[in-house]
């Protein structure tokens, strides 16, 4: 678990830094439409990183490895979810999107769904 709050630390701060760069550097460059697309990226990274802290504290309670899978495909999910929704804004400053990223979000949607269902099936396990 040490790995995984070190993992929720760095993208805690990640979600900080991307959010004021999203909103102060990124905002003259951006369409309305790809600035809220990126910011999309970094509420959702942000409410996952709460979610493996939270993994990390039950886990002190409960060594259950659905909790632990359930954080990986919480980690998943925000580098596909939240990474693809980054790259196609920025790449839109230069009018040169990459489309081609547009499916791989709903796939880091479905981690984040199974992250969710792992994180319930955890709750078996409690005693």
């Amino acid at each position: 678990m040490k790995n995984t709050l070190s993992i929720a630390s760095i993208s805690g701060l990640l979600c900080v830094v991307l959010g004021a760069f999203g909103a102060h550097g990124l905002k003259p460059l951006l369409t309305t439409q790809m600035l809220t697309t990126y910011e999309t990226g970094v509420r959702y990274q942000f409410y996952h990183t709460l979610a493996i802290l939270l993994i990390v504290v039950l886990y002190q309670f409960n060594k259950s490895k659905k909790l632990v899978i359930s954080s990986y495909f919480f980690f998943a999910g925000m580098v596909l979810f939240s990474g693809s929704l980054y790259l196609l804004a920025l790449t839109s400053i230069n009018e040169n999107t990459w489309t081609w990223l547009g499916p791989v979000t709903p796939i880091g949607g479905v981690c984040f769904i199974i992250g969710w269902v792992y994180l319930f099936l955890s709750a078996k396990s409690l005693k």
